[in-house]
């Protein structure tokens, strides 16, 4: 978490130019280096608390605020008499002078890199000086890396170990020794996760290579207070979580997987004297086995820059929605259904990029998952749809896709308000003109949770009743197997 507090903004990093009350009158410089520029920073790990505060450069040096640093962590406080600037963090006395370049801590005298800076009241350090200074005020293992500014104080590295599965299609399996949640992203040939919130730490090499075509090496680095792990691959990859956080799955996306397993079939095929050819036309889902092609899409609303509705002043739907969807594909799993999430991190994705992946890979069923503090239990959406429009030949209108799915989304719906009730969750069946439901090829419906009780919003935030919710949905997907929902001509 970033820390915030009415003196953090008062200091003298903020983005503008700031003078400070040293000899020779100077200035600490500006962050803003340009809009593609982001500003430094330094990230704090602690037991306590993660956080990140900002940096600014004096006399060519990085600087940090020291109050600011240590607040987040204990009881504080700080006084100025002339140019000395004393310093009590819980029972450690500190004394500083303006300009000085020694420090007194507990009362042994400390070398700082470059001199102190004070102004109005607030006191900073070098960066360079956080190595020498904070051991004397923490009795615990610190670790400190200059060139990317991560600072880590006490046992809470997050180590990691990561492993292909050499199935077909193959997987990267990465374990964590504590849960992770971080910022994916991709771009050709490569997937990126960004940790902000956790201390990850570098395995014994920077870079891993796997001996594997399709998922060839995952690459560590840290820069400006984050780590990041860059997976490269020759096709594209999408990540899933498990494990309560701990697990880490990356495998090929839906697409790039069923391509390989059409490959895989025709290479069998074409070495099985005898066996008719699969014709060349014939769709990748063709060849999935029989447990393999029943699967579903599951889809978490919101995400990246899409917050969704603030559910509370801490709870955004977005992070909701994840939970639940993830906690649903688990359920799921249990249940011997494969499920494939469209968003299994904080990625932004608009209504015709979801609608365009699931009618691509063409699963069972496609569910969407929603959040609100608003009233209580389950509402279940089908698709309202518009005016039909005039097709084209082969071609649909995409407003309207749905409408030949629309009794087998209907029928669904009904399946998921038996399993619901079963649970003791109300649940109402709606209609609404929801995207991307009115662009589905396939059958389909959204669901939106609502607190157990209403006012209640907390509930949303509770596994027990996420997991109540998920198990419950689980059931009613599972009762479709068999019967799947079909499209009409």
């Amino acid at each position: 978490m970033r820390w915030s507090n009415s003196r953090y903004y008062d200091f003298i990093f903020a983005a503008s130019l700031v003078v400070i009350g040293m000899a020779g009158f100077t200035v600490f410089e500006s962050f803003a280096a340009g809009p593609s520029v982001p500003p430094k920073q330094l990230t704090i790990y602690t037991t306590v608390a993660n956080y990140s505060l900002p940096v600014a450069e004096y006399h060519g040096r990085d600087y940090v605020g020291l109050l600011e640093l240590l607040e987040p962590l204990g009881t504080v406080n700080a006084t100025v008499k002339g140019k000395q600037w004393n310093l009590r963090f819980n029972n450690v006395q500190a004394v500083f002078v303006q300009n000085s370049a020694t420090a007194v801590v507990a009362g042994q005298s400390v070398r700082l890199d470059a001199p102190f800076a004070l102004q109005n009241g607030r006191g900073a350090v070098s960066l360079n000086s956080l190595a020498a200074l904070l051991p004397h005020f923490f009795n615990r293992q610190i670790s400190w890396s200059p060139s990317s500014r991560r600072l880590i104080i006490g046992s809470v590295a997050v180590h990691f170990t990561a492993q292909i599965v050499r199935n077909n299609p193959p997987t990267l399996v990465m374990q964590f020794t504590s849960p992770v949640n971080p910022q994916v992203s991709t771009e050709p040939g490569k997937l990126l996760l960004k940790f902000t919130h956790e201390a990850v730490v570098a395995p014994g090499t920077a870079v891993l290579t796997f001996g594997n075509k399709d998922i060839t090496s995952a690459s560590y680095s840290e820069t400006n207070g984050t780590a990041a792990l860059t997976i490269a691959g020759e096709v594209p990859l999408f990540a899933s979580f498990s494990n309560n956080g701990r697990t880490i799955t990356v495998e090929p996306s839906a697409q790039a997987a069923m391509q390989m397993q059409t490959q895989a079939a025709q290479k069998l095929n074409s070495a099985a004297p005898g066996s008719p050819p699969l014709n060349a036309g014939t769709e990748p889902a063709a060849v999935l086995t029989g447990a393999q092609s029943y699967f579903v899409v599951i889809d978490a609303a919101h995400g990246g820059q899409e917050r969704g509705a603030a559910l509370s002043d801490q709870l955004g739907e977005k992070d909701v929605t994840l939970a639940i969807a993830r906690r649903l594909r688990q359920e799921l799993q249990e249940r011997g259904i494969t499920s494939f999430m469209l968003r299994d991190g904080d990625a932004t994705l608009t209504f015709d990029q979801r609608a365009v992946m699931t009618n691509h890979i063409h699963p069972a069923m496609y569910i969407c998952i929603h959040a609100s503090s608003a009233g209580s239990g389950v509402n279940l959406y089908t698709s309202l749809l518009p005016p039909l429009q005039n097709n084209h030949g082969p071609f649909t209108s995409w407003s309207t896709a749905q409408a030949a799915f629309l009794p087998a989304s209907q029928s669904l719906e009904n399946s998921l308000t038996s399993a619901l009730q079963q649970s003791h969750i109300s649940v109402r069946e709606l209609s609404a003109p929801l995207r991307p439901l009115n662009n589905l090829v396939v059958p389909g419906v959204a669901v939106e949770v609502a607190p157990s009780t209403s006012g209640v919003t907390a509930d949303l935030a509770y596994p027990t009743y996420q997991e109540l919710v998920a198990s419950s949905l689980a059931v009613g997907i599972a009762e479709m197997r068999g019967h799947a929902p079909q499209g009409t001509p």
